[in-house]
């Protein structure tokens, strides 16, 4: 399967990609919210990982842009932010989970397969 990781923080970044590799995972990674819209349009991904606090934009934006693309690429929001507004914000705008960083489990994963 080939996930698209939309992520900011490199060492968190790196160790995603290193443990979703381990357990079999593609794993395209971007540090951007910009061009996430293109990119999912053009390629083709199982499923999407997104932090909602990007240097570009917001997360909750990017994920607007790729629901009004009428894309039905599954979307897990992988975040700081933890306060119930923000994850009621992420599923009623078209995210398929919500998880909240630091994670504290490794059958995090699994969610994909």
């Amino acid at each position: 399967m080939r996930l698209l990781l939309v992520e900011d923080d490199q060492m968190l970044g790196e160790s995603m990609v290193a443990s979703l590799s381990r357990h079999g995972y593609t794993v395209d990674w971007v540090q951007q919210g910009m061009g996430v819209e293109l990119l999912v349009k053009t390629e083709s991904f199982t499923a999407m990982i997104l932090d909602l606090t990007l240097p570009d934009t917001d997360g909750i934006e990017v994920l607007k842009k790729v629901r009004q693309a009428k894309l039905s690429l599954p979307v897990m929001i992988l975040t700081a932010r933890d306060d119930i507004e923000d994850r009621v914000e992420g599923l009623d705008g078209g995210a398929d989970d919500y998880m909240v960083k630091p994670l504290r489990s490794k059958s995090c994963w699994h969610a994909f397969g």
